[in-house]
This record gives structure tokens, sequence and C-alpha cells, in this order.
């Protein structure tokens, strides 16, 4: 299935102050949520903000915050946003298809993914915006993942697949800003 951009929704994972410089190679992490965050907001796609235990961990970093400034924020103390119940006043309640990215993948992100994908969700899983602090987790959780249908994309991917065409002013402006 491809994504599309009237039926899907940015969820953004924990990607937090404290725990951000402990994930491996978290500067691609973040610098590949902030694009995504961007394209998400250029295209008109909404986006969704998570942060676990805040004012233990932090708030969101700078750069994601600064990216994101028209998403929804929603706190949350369970690993899985979903068995949170914070997502439910938010747009991925009404969406179809939740493209997923931030930290850690073998954690907050797979749970969460998890319990979408049960609720009926068609769930995304961005890979070079997703991180772990040892990267053989986030691998391990990529292959979970896919086994519970699950896919695993690129940012490209998404970027593209919310496009739907070439020859626009839109895609113009998406591929000349952020596709390099």
């Amino acid at each position: 299935m491809l994504m599309n951009p009237k039926k899907s929704v940015l969820l953004v994972i924990d990607v937090q102050a404290k725990l951000a410089p402990f994930i491996h190679d978290n500067a691609a992490v973040v610098e590949a949520c902030v694009w995504l965050a961007r394209v998400a907001e250029r295209i008109g796609v909404p986006v969704v903000v998570t942060e676990h235990f805040p004012e233990k961990i932090g708030g969101t970093v700078d750069a994601v915050r600064a990216a994101t400034t028209g998403a929804q924020y929603v706190g949350k103390q369970y690993f899985s946003a979903q068995a949170d119940g914070c997502l439910e006043d938010t747009a991925v309640a009404g969406c179809e298809q939740v493209i997923v990215c931030g930290t850690e993948a073998h954690v907050c992100v797979q749970q969460t993914a998890l319990d979408l994908r049960r609720a009926g969700k068609q769930v995304f899983i961005v890979a070079e915006a997703s991180g772990s602090r040892d990267p053989a987790n986030r691998d391990l959780a990529f292959t979970r993942m896919r086994g519970h249908g699950i896919e695993i994309v690129s940012r490209e991917m998404v970027a593209f697949e919310w496009l739907q065409r070439g020859g626009t002013e839109l895609f113009r402006e998406v591929n000349r800003d952020f596709i390099r």
C-alpha cells in the first residue's frame, strides 16, 4: 500500500533532550525527524509529537521542536503511546496511516507501532529517522515489526508517496527544498 497524504499523520516519538545524546548516530536521526516534519508541514500532513516523562527526560530536542511548531504535543507515561491513551484526541485517532519516527526504536517506537497495528492502522516506520542506543536493538525491532505487517520505509519513500506525482509546483518546491 502507498502512503497517502490525505490518510496520513506523522508521529514523532520521544526525541528528547536527555535521551538523544545516547542514541546511536543521534545527529542523523534528529536531522531525519526534522526533515520529515518539514516535509509533512509543507504537504499538509498533520504532525503529533510525544514526550515520555518530559519532566525527567527533558522536552523534545530544540531542532525537532523548531520544525514542529504546528504539531500537537502529548505527554505519556507508558512506553506505547497507543496504550497510554494520549493519542485519542490527536490526528492519529482519525488517520488510517501512521508514519512513525523517533526513539527508541526497540522500546517506545516498537510498542506504539505494534499497538497501532493491532488497532487496525497501517503503520510505517521511517528507518533513518528511528534510533536506539544500540543499533542491534534497532535492527531487531525492524525485523520484529516487519513480521507484524509494519512497513519499514525511507524518508524519501514517504515524501514521494505523499507527493504522488511530479510536475506540480508542490513537487518542485519539495524537490528543491528537501530532496538531495
